[in-house]
């Protein structure tokens, strides 16, 4: 067991181009007060208005974008874990995304 470990962090993607997914992830990365800077109550009316047409719109977006393998920001992720993972001998070496899965949350539980 090691006491260090190399922690990726990405902005994040929708687990999939389904609208659901899209509309999850915005409503994750809108409500974020670092993004949208306006008290909560304002926020959550913005963010509610927001989320009837940007996800559907923002789905197309993304399937036009899709890789095969999923999300290409993701994918590129991955791939630097992989290539970090031969470089990196002092512990584990693991991806998260700071909207979307796996959370940083996630991931510092699993290495606590």
């Amino acid at each position: 067991m090691t006491d260090h470990a190399l922690l990726l962090v990405n902005l994040g993607s929708p687990a999939s181009t389904q609208v659901a997914d899209v509309r999850s992830y915005l409503n994750q990365f809108l409500m974020d007060p670092y993004v949208i800077d306006l008290p909560w109550p304002v926020r959550r009316l913005l963010v509610s208005l927001i989320l009837i047409k940007r996800p559907e719109q923002s789905a197309h977006a993304y399937a036009s974008i899709w890789w095969d393998e999923g999300s290409p920001l993701v994918v590129l992720s991955k791939r630097l874990q992989q290539a970090m993972k031969k470089e990196w001998s002092h512990g584990p070496v693991e991806l998260a995304m700071r909207y979307g899965e796996p959370s940083i949350e996630t991931v510092l539980t699993r290495l606590a």
